[in-house]
């Protein structure tokens, strides 16, 4: 889809259009009769001469660049939806030091817990239209993130950012759902969902999870559970003695109370082992929590103006120098 952003700057090129006329209207007039010349027009014209018929053409095309350019030409290169009403989503997700075990593969390449979640997420995010998402981070504590937006690559953006530990070392679960409970309340909607994702145990906070959850009933929200992590003791690097080694930990995971959450508020609860899993977890989600909107068209748009500046600039600047050097006319 291609429009100019402000195209009042147009009428400037009927102006060029008409001083143009003007001059060629001129110049037919202006004749000055001189002895004839009959019997050289056999000779053929120079080189230069043929080219100094094109001077004022640059001049011409030169301006017109620099006009297209003031109208800001732009080129749509997305749609995306965009509706008065969606799904609110909120993406809580564990920051706590558990996170960084590495029992994922991401291209064959050994990555931590967080990294294989990033990767999944993001997809997520993308591919879901008209909704809002906001983003909840938890550890030790829990905070906002993201509010709910429906700007998709700020919250990639944010996600691509988040580090292990920056809410605290340990789970707080239950605050989590508090916040993110807090967080669906700013934008009403016809669905509320929290997806909850984990591979730690509720064991710090001042919510506990159980009365979070009878908020949520209240209040109509589904929490999704997501128990991520592969079952008995995982990977971890660590510094030793010699350097970097990998020390071998149990993480506990509350699946049941993971099970119980997602079923007091009539959503689900899946478990992911690998990437392919938490991947197709997420893909059910998203095929799950559709609603059927009216939406409308919103392109995001290129700026093609650099360009016709640029070379509206250098076909000025070259049609200056010509016309002060070689074809230098005396008036």
């Amino acid at each position: 889809m291609f429009r100019f952003a402000s195209p009042l700057f147009l009428l400037l090129l009927l102006v060029v259009a008409f001083v143009t006329f003007l001059k060629i209207r001129k110049k037919s007039t202006n004749i000055i009769k001189v002895s004839s010349l009959k019997g050289f027009e056999t000779f053929p014209p120079s080189l230069m001469a043929g080219v100094s018929k094109f001077i004022p053409v640059l001049k011409i095309i030169s301006l017109i660049l620099l006009i297209l350019a003031l109208a800001r030409p732009q080129f749509g290169d997305k749609k995306i939806n965009v509706t008065t009403e969606g799904v609110n989503i909120i993406l809580a997700l564990d920051l706590s030091e558990s996170m960084r075990a590495l029992d994922f593969k991401k291209d064959n390449k050994i990555v931590t817990r967080l990294e294989a979640v990033k990767t999944v997420v993001r997809e997520f995010i993308m591919k879901r239209e008209g909704d809002r998402i906001g983003m909840v981070v938890f550890g030790t504590n829990a905070f906002t993130q993201i509010p709910l937006t429906r700007d998709y690559n700020t919250i990639a953006f944010i996600l691509d950012r988040l580090r292990i530990g920056a809410a605290g070392p340990r789970t707080a679960i239950g605050d989590a759902i508090g916040i993110s409970l807090k967080r669906l309340e700013d934008i009403e909607s016809k669905s509320n969902i929290i997806i909850l994702l984990t591979d730690g145990k509720s064991n710090s906070g001042e919510l506990s999870w159980q009365d979070a959850i009878k908020i949520a009933v209240q209040r109509k929200v589904k929490i999704y559970t997501i128990a991520v992590g592969t079952k008995g003791e995982a990977p971890f690097l660590v510094d030793g003695l010699f350097g970097k080694q990998y020390v071998y930990q149990k993480v506990d995971v509350d699946i049941d109370a993971l099970k119980t959450i997602a079923e007091k508020t009539q959503a689900g609860f899946f478990e992911a082992g690998d990437l392919k899993s938490l991947g197709r977890i997420y893909e059910m989600i998203n095929n799950l929590e559709k609603t059927k909107v009216d939406v409308e068209k919103w392109v995001e748009y290129k700026e093609l103006y650099p360009g016709m500046l640029a070379m509206g600039l250098i076909l000025f600047l070259i049609y200056i120098i010509l016309t002060n050097t070689r074809f230098l006319r005396v008036p």
